[in-house]
């Protein structure tokens, strides 16, 4: 199956990424054309940079079904677009056994002590924690360093019988792994539906009665501990909410959030917490603190 390979100023990437697929590319990807070299460009989709340039080039990647498909699609694009055909590389993707080469990128990850996040493909170790979850559609199989803070924070600070509430519970991994260390009720919450779908879908396959609910049909209710795993601006916007979720004297632990970013989160927490920064990893870095208003 052949793909071809142009690189664009950004402003004209869409344009000609919209344009191909019209023209009949089966899939189209864009991305910096600097990847991997010091002038990479990181995209971390914080909420306000919609609509903006992340890079100065971007590489635009076409997959079609044959040689002659692409040809065609290029002249038409560059008709409808009133610009010359550009220069590309061509190059061809091999059939293979597709579900067995994604398989063999995704092994069981060891997080801190004993606790094991297994695909469902591969053989759990004997005497571990196990979470089995496969790659999906929501966030958080484990191996970025946001949620791993998350799980370390969790096996060193969550205590036997407490309750707990994932915001932006992702792919559920969290609440799992809160009962799975013996939390007496975990909850999660995400806007996103499909998360909410995998979510449950991971913890029947966990065996563990971990909730989850979209925002508005989560009950009115304070937690032991509170975890949020998204990125930085919205947990800045969202503090009041987040905050109101945590009982005087219970605890909460922030992640997703660069370590140039932590005093303005915590500045937002402020008038309810005193965060501390507990652990950094590849430049992320988890924030907690306890509630103030009560002793434990």
């Amino acid at each position: 199956m052949p793909f071809t390979t142009l690189e664009f100023d950004a402003a004209a990437a869409e344009l000609w990424s919209d344009a191909l697929l019209d023209a009949g590319a089966l899939a189209v990807d864009v991305a910096d054309a600097r990847a991997g070299t010091p002038d990479e460009t990181p995209l971390f989709g914080e909420p306000g940079e919609e609509g903006t340039a992340p890079w100065s080039v971007a590489r635009l990647t076409a997959l079609f079904a044959g040689e002659d498909d692409a040809d065609v699609a290029l002249a038409q694009a560059a008709a409808v677009l009133g610009r010359a055909v550009p220069a590309c590389r061509r190059a061809r993707v091999e059939d293979r056994d597709w579900v067995r080469a994604t398989q063999a990128q995704f092994g069981p990850i060891e997080i801190g002590d004993g606790l094991v996040i297994v695909p469902s493909w591969c053989d759990a170790p004997v005497g571990a924690i196990v979470i089995t979850l496969d790659p999906g559609l929501a966030f958080g199989t484990g191996s970025h360093p946001t949620t791993r803070l998350c799980l370390e924070w969790l096996q060193a600070f969550l205590e036997r019988g407490e309750t707990l509430l994932d915001y932006g519970c992702g792919s559920g991994v969290l609440a799992i792994a809160a009962m799975k260390l013996g939390a007496g009720e975990a909850v999660g919450t995400d806007v996103d539906p499909q998360a909410i779908v995998a979510s449950h879908d991971n913890a029947r396959a966990n065996g563990v009665a971990a909730a989850f609910e979209l925002p508005d049909a989560l009950p009115v209710r304070a937690f032991d501990v509170v975890v949020a795993n998204i990125l930085a601006n919205p947990l800045i916007l969202l503090a009041p909410v987040v905050a109101a979720r945590v009982r005087p004297g219970g605890r909460l632990a922030l992640s997703g959030i660069l370590d140039a970013q932590a005093p303005d989160v915590i500045a937002a927490y402020a008038p309810w917490f005193t965060l501390r920064a507990w652990r950094s990893a590849e430049g992320w870095v988890l924030l907690a603190g306890e509630r103030a208003g009560a002793t434990r």
